[in-house]
């Protein structure tokens, strides 16, 4: 794949959702995180999987979305999640109420994966988005390796290509933690549609943006400001972009180890350190790392140059 130098990336980052407790909502450090996210200038990304979607009940989920539409104006996007068993089908109107959830408070839905969209082939999946999308006006894509949730699914190239065809789909999350799947989906947006944004998941190789990709990360949640750092070194030309980049990738390498969905501990853990969050707690149900991890995330957090707190 051909590198772009100077081009500007788009930046949005998933938001975590502190928590003070195994079931109480830190709702001030949410706040703050979600305005200093748009301050650094990345779009804020709540209800997603570092958001705890799939742990969170619809009261919750609705303040999330009511918080996060006060401090952004509604620039922000969110996900648009349909609780499931494994075998159910796919569920239009439940994914329509959840998008309106989004959508009626000014934020950009992102259609998040579940049972009823992923487990019944390529092209029913491709299929319910072209009813999402005769729906509404606009909406982000989601495929999310099964590394993440049982439910995910990364679709085939050909099913991809036939994403790119619903207009109403302006760009899509890719989380298959692979290179070169996303340098296929880069090809593919070049040739069919070069204004469709590849959003890279790909918490393990953070460098894709400077292969075209764009990102919706749940990594950027640990130090928005370091990555819109480092994306203005990018659009600067600034050689100072690779070495900034290499600490934020060991970063990602040591959260987004099996067992994968516990880098949300690891964020936790991380904005407790900086003074970002009032506690490194996670809600019942949420896998989680070991203390011996604390020293890790202060060294990196010592070479980024944000830590601030000590023991």
């Amino acid at each position: 794949m051909r590198v772009l130098p100077g081009r500007t990336i788009t930046g949005m980052s998933a938001i975590l959702l502190p928590h003070l407790n195994s079931t109480t909502v830190d709702w001030a450090s949410l706040d703050a995180h979600i305005a200093r996210t748009r301050e650094a200038g990345l779009t804020p990304a709540v209800n997603m999987d570092t958001g705890y979607v799939q742990l969170l009940d619809c009261d919750t989920r609705v303040q999330v979305l009511e918080r996060a539409a006060a401090i952004t104006e509604g620039d922000f996007v969110a996900g648009a999640f349909v609780a499931g068993e494994p075998g159910d089908s796919f569920d239009l109107d439940a994914y329509l109420r959840a998008a309106d959830e989004v959508t009626a408070r000014g934020g950009l839905p992102v259609i998040f994966p579940s049972h009823g969209l992923n487990d019944h082939g390529d092209a029913a999946w491709l299929d319910a988005h072209g009813r999402i999308a005769s729906c509404l006006e606009r909406f982000i894509g989601f495929e999310l390796g099964p590394m993440f949730v049982p439910y995910g699914r990364i679709v085939s190239l050909d099913t991809y290509r036939g994403l790119l065809e619903i207009p109403q789909c302006i760009g899509a999350k890719h989380s298959s933690l692979n290179r070169q799947l996303e340098w296929d989906r880069l090809a593919v947006r070049d040739e069919v549609r070069p204004d469709f944004m590849v959003l890279t998941g790909n918490d393990l190789a953070i460098d894709m943006v400077m292969y075209g990709s764009d990102y919706l990360l749940g990594l950027s949640t640990f130090t928005p400001d370091k990555f819109a750092e480092r994306d203005r070194l990018w659009a600067n030309g600034d050689l100072g972009f690779y070495q900034l980049n290499d600490v934020l990738q060991y970063l990602g390498h040591f959260a987004f180890r099996p067992p994968v969905p516990a880098y949300r501990h690891s964020a936790a853990m991380f904005l407790h350190m900086r003074g970002w969050a009032r506690s490194d707690a996670v809600p019942h149900g949420a896998p989680t790392r070991p203390a011996s991890d604390l020293d890790i995330l202060r060294d990196i957090g010592e070479r980024l140059q944000v830590m601030q707190w000590l023991e």
